[in-house]
């Protein structure tokens, strides 16, 4: 079988994509200068501009069209001002450049010609470059035919009417663009009418998603799929909804059964029947009904969760598990009230009783409630939310100065552990941990932070920092803290590294660590299980009474040891370690 040809893209020279993109910044110049003028005196009938595909008799000009908005004009079409305003940019454009030309358009114009099913200007405004718009008409335009060409070519037989409707297509501010597709399911055969429905509605919509990716319009697409049985039901029974559809709606496409239906409405033979009317005189009751069931869910429900969950969370802060309803008042009242005397005991009442409201309202007690009572209940909600507001700063400062105060511990227990191991005797800590960092070589800057927090600290005792002063107070000390504990590690890891001798037997490799009197053996560092032994140095150097060890206890006896600074070995000591080891050992530097 002969395999397709696939057709090479056309390859461009530097010199070529240079002169392109010189020619195509030169036209929106002209076309930005053009846009500039135009909308200067007239911006207020102007509700679009794009430039149109070029002609094919005359390829070299600049096919502009100008949509002009007379939605709000007493007559329409409004022929005056679309002559007044057309022979004005008209004039500009000869002035700009002769190679614009111009096609003014009212809006009006645009739908009865939509009316009439003549679709060609709506194919050019799809491929055109949007220049001005404002309220989106034009890209609704655009991103609607995209989307409807789309729908058809996949779905022509079904497809009875694709219509555009909302405020954008009435020429007005909108955030989204509406359409409707009406699908004809009078020969289903295969398929319920229902599953037609779902099947083509999800197929349309992803439609609607890949529209917007070829046009790039931000505005939200909303895509409306109707079955025609479903429609037909909805024209009979006078649904409001499909009235101001079939009266606003401006047809994209059609085969006969939209403008029909319009066209009937116009002329006063779609009547709302008895039995819609009677219906849509329940709904009223219905309506009303439900606006009491909400009032009652307002008042119960909404209300009382929104005093119920601050109180809840007031006890997590203080640092209890999250009570249950019944007990976050009582909870309230013993621990902020009784035992830490910040809060007001008309507040825990306030809670109590709209628990105990919205209780009745559950168990069907109170079924009825005044729009006076719900102002009641949302007043004295709003007044205990502002005064558990203030509660929850009062509780951050008692944890925050327990925090401060924990931190001051901490760091304190530090220095006198630093201090303590390098057996720096003073007073003095700050005068101490300055002559630690000077002995060892750490950075001057550390005793500096050390001093600084001793300050703040202070301060925060004394009231005299704020929060935000406290806070990065915290997060540095508890940064200058990490560095500390790293530096100490380290010092430590290398003592440990000094006082280790390593050793290698066959194709194994080991190491004794020196501890003073008392050593280890780790006989095979590479095993994954350590076989670790402990030995007595004497003051010969021998090493004596082996015994089986493990890692805990060396860690143990490790962090309790003081490391020698200088490692002194006596050749007894590599005697005595080949009779434990093995003759073939071989000392490691």
């Amino acid at each position: 079988m002969e395999q397709p040809t696939i057709a090479k893209a056309p390859e461009f020279t530097t010199g070529q994509l240079k002169e392109m993109e010189k020619k195509q910044k030169e036209i929106k110049l002209i076309l930005d200068k053009f846009q500039k003028k135009i909308l200067k005196d007239n911006k207020k009938h102007i509700l679009g501009i794009c430039l149109l595909p070029p002609k094919k008799e005359d390829k070299n000009k600049f096919n502009v069209l100008v949509a002009l908005d007379d939605s709000k004009s007493k007559i329409i079409p409004d022929f005056k001002m679309r002559d007044k305003v057309s022979r004005e940019i008209i004039d500009i454009a000869k002035k700009v450049d002769e190679k614009i030309t111009v096609e003014p358009i009212l809006v009006s114009e645009i739908k009865e010609s939509l009316y009439d099913a003549k679709y060609e200007l709506l194919q050019l405004i799809a491929m055109s470059a949007i220049l001005y718009d404002p309220m989106d008409f034009l890209g609704a335009l655009k991103i609607s035919e995209v989307h409807k060409s789309m729908t058809i070519k996949k779905f022509e037989k079904y497809v009875v009417s694709y219509v555009a409707a909302g405020s954008v297509f009435r020429g007005e501010p909108s955030h989204d663009i509406d359409v409707y597709v009406i699908i004809d399911d009078t020969d289903v055969k295969r398929m319920s009418r229902t599953e037609l429905k779902d099947k083509l509605r999800g197929l349309i919509l992803e439609q609607g998603y890949h529209a917007e990716q070829i046009t790039g319009i931000k505005k939200q697409f909303h895509v409306q799929v109707y079955i025609l049985t479903d429609f037909w039901e909805s024209i009979k029974d006078a649904h409001p909804v499909i009235f101001t559809f079939l009266r606003d709606g401006v047809p994209l496409y059609d085969r006969g059964v939209y403008n029909s239906w319009r066209l009937l409405l116009k002329m006063g033979r779609i009547k709302p029947s008895p039995e819609s009317i009677n219906m849509f005189m329940d709904t009223g009751h219905r309506l009303l009904d439900a606006a009491k069931k909400k009032m009652l869910m307002i008042a119960g429900q909404d209300i009382y969760y929104a005093v119920l969950n601050p109180a809840q969370a007031a006890l997590m802060l203080y640092g209890l598990n999250p009570p249950t309803p019944k007990e976050a008042s009582r909870l309230l009242e013993e621990v902020f009230v009784k035992k830490e005397k910040i809060l007001e005991q008309k507040y825990v009442d306030t809670l109590e009783r709209i628990r105990v409201f919205f209780k009745k309202i559950e168990h069907g007690k109170v079924k009825h409630v005044t729009g006076a009572e719900v102002d009641k209940l949302i007043v004295d909600s709003e007044a205990f939310l502002k005064r558990i507001n203030k509660l929850f700063v009062q509780i951050e400062g008692k944890k925050d100065k327990a925090s401060f105060d924990q931190i001051n511990k901490e760091i304190t227990n530090l220095v006198e552990n630093v201090l303590s191991d390098s057996k720096i005797k003073s007073t003095n800590l700050e005068f101490g941990f300055k002559k630690y960092c000077a002995k060892e070589g750490i950075p001057e800057k550390l005793a500096d932070d050390f001093k600084s927090f001793n300050k703040v600290y202070a301060d925060f005792k004394a009231k005299k920092i704020t929060k935000a002063e406290s806070d990065k107070a915290k997060r540095e000390i508890r940064t200058f803290m990490r560095v500390l504990e790293d530096i100490i590690q380290r010092k430590r890891f290398l003592g440990v590294e000094r006082a280790k001798v390593k050793f290698k037997y066959g194709s194994k490799s080991g190491e004794i660590l020196l501890l003073g009197e008392i050593a280890f053996i780790v006989k095979d560092v590479g095993a994954k299980s350590k076989k670790i032994i402990k030995v007595e140095i004497d003051k010969n150097g021998h090493l004596i009474n082996a015994t089986d060890s493990d890692l805990i206890e060396m860690d143990k006896i490790l962090v309790n040891t003081e490391i020698p600074k200088v490692l002194s070995v006596k050749e007894t000591l590599f005697e005595d370690l080949k009779k434990i080891i093995g003759k073939n050992i071989e000392i490691v530097f």
